[in-house]
């Protein structure tokens, strides 16, 4: 069998999802169907808005689903009827196994991390919240839990200091388009040897979770140490940005997000959340041990701006504090 005669489904939503399909569509694969979510309303109009897979489905002319419930008769029967020899998801949504199990040749799944580290939902921002200098992406076999399947393929990226979570997500993006092509090819070719993932750690206490991004998990906590401030603000930027409340002299408290920040190894200010300014063009916050100075921020209702000009337009001095992440609500 050769590429134009294997029959492949494709299911993804985000950005990260569509340059695996353009490879796919532009390398003369048989992309009989792409399946993605139900279009949602979105921004301040509440506007219908398509997934990023939908739009180039639709500019591409291939055949579409988008099931409410991926268990639905009629889905399941339709997606069916397309006789799939394979299926290719990439950030899509857990399958059931009635969907994962159709195809003669399997499922497989494009994962942002080095399997098994980081199953779950965010693996990209969590690899970088935790200061690693490594991560990589991962083809395998879809199987009843969720990124627990057969690797059949990885490839490895390096996590430089400076990186964040946007130029990680761009650069596995393209490294994940590769690799599975890749596999693809040797599914094709049926050279590809899965192995267990339970033969690469010994026990699950050696395992570092991937778990979905909570408003409360953003939350900077200057009462630890500068790296793990810097950290977590590269590991959450551009989005979902992680974010503290400032708080005036006069008691009132203002959300901020946070984009770029650098490393001190310390501050005039002495006591974790508070701020070493000079009112014009920096601001220095204390750590449990060294600071960081803040690069770039956003304030409600505006946009995304460097510390500079933020100071050109709004009053900061050294008697305003941030507030520690032990003295905030989240509920």
């Amino acid at each position: 069998m050769n590429k134009n005669d294997l029959k492949i489904v494709y299911m993804g939503t985000p950005d990260f999802a569509v340059e695996p399909l353009r490879r796919l569509v532009e390398g003369g694969y048989n992309v009989v169907g792409v399946i993605t979510m139900p279009d949602k309303p979105a921004g301040r109009g509440h506007k219908i808005q398509f997934s990023p897979v939908k739009q180039y489905a639709l500019d591409n002319n291939l055949r579409l689903l988008q099931p409410v419930k991926l268990k639905d008769e009629e889905f399941v029967a339709e997606l069916r009827s397309l006789n799939a020899d394979l299926q290719v998801v990439v950030a899509f949504r857990m399958l059931p196994e009635v969907v994962w199990n159709m195809p003669r040749l399997g499922t497989f799944n494009l994962h942002a991390s080095l399997l098994p580290q980081y199953r779950g939902a965010a693996p990209i921002n969590w690899a970088i919240i935790n200061g690693d200098t490594e991560t990589g992406v991962t083809t395998f076999f879809l199987t009843h839990e969720i990124d627990t399947g057969k690797i059949i393929q990885q490839e490895r990226i390096p996590i430089s200091d400076t990186d964040t979570a946007e130029t990680i997500h761009d650069a596995l993006m393209y490294k994940g388009s590769d690799l599975l092509i890749q596999t693809v090819d040797n599914i094709i070719a049926g050279t590809v040897t899965p192995k267990p993932q339970e033969e690469l750690y010994q026990s699950e206490d050696e395992l570092r979770p991937a778990p979905k991004i909570f408003k409360d998990t953003c939350y900077i906590d200057f009462d630890q140490p500068a790296k793990k401030v810097y950290d977590l603000i590269r590991g959450l930027s551009p989005y979902p940005a992680a974010w503290c409340n400032l708080k005036s002299p006069a008691g009132e408290v203002l959300a901020v997000k946070v984009y770029e920040t650098a490393k001190l190894a310390s501050c005039s200010a002495k006591t974790a959340g508070a701020i070493d300014t000079d009112g014009k063009t920096y601001i220095r916050v204390a750590c449990a041990d060294g600071a960081i100075e803040l690069r770039s921020v956003l304030l409600p209702g505006k946009k995304r701006m460097a510390v500079a000009d933020l100071l050109r337009g709004f009053h900061i001095d050294n008697s305003y504090t941030f507030v520690l992440k032990s003295e905030v609500s989240f509920e």
